[in-house]
């Protein structure tokens, strides 16, 4: 018959915690995208997107949800646009921006943008740019002329 041993009994010299500590992870920084503040993004500021493309005052305001008399407000006064409004703008000039790579010029991706046009089974047209959604599917649009799979 086999001998049992004895288990053996281990005695803690040091009172020691049951938490584990690991140094702190350094993070190398990230280069973000600046946004603009608010309060620095000025009617100056808008004026240089919207002379990228012809886009009337009228088509402006619808664009941005705004009467036409607040922007001529904002243009004599040289006033900072409100937050929700930045954020469209931005959007905008993001279509824009993109929108120039693909076309010659300013003129013509205003008439493009003019034109109702048929994009994988949804109907785009000028009104498209009245919401966050159509600036979207218009942006998705022109990056698939840009990379040659527009279908």
């Amino acid at each position: 018959m086999k001998k049992m041993n004895k288990p053996k009994t281990y005695h803690q010299t040091e009172k020691k915690s049951a938490i584990v500590e690991e140094p702190v992870a350094m993070y190398a920084p990230v280069n973000f995208v600046k946004v603009p503040a608010i309060a620095e993004f000025t009617y100056k500021r808008f004026q240089k997107i919207a002379d990228k493309v012809p886009f009337t005052l009228k088509e402006w305001a619808d664009m941005l949800h705004l009467s036409e008399r607040t922007l001529q407000r904002y243009a004599k006064n040289n006033t900072a646009f409100e937050g929700i409004y930045v954020d469209r703008i931005l959007h905008i000039e993001q279509l824009i921006n993109i929108g120039l790579q693909a076309f010659v010029n300013g003129d013509a991706l205003y008439r493009w943008l003019k034109r109702d046009k048929q994009v994988l089974g949804t109907m785009l047209t000028f009104e498209s740019l009245y919401s966050m959604q159509g600036i979207q599917l218009l942006i998705d649009d022109i990056g698939r002329i840009l990379y040659g799979v527009y279908i």
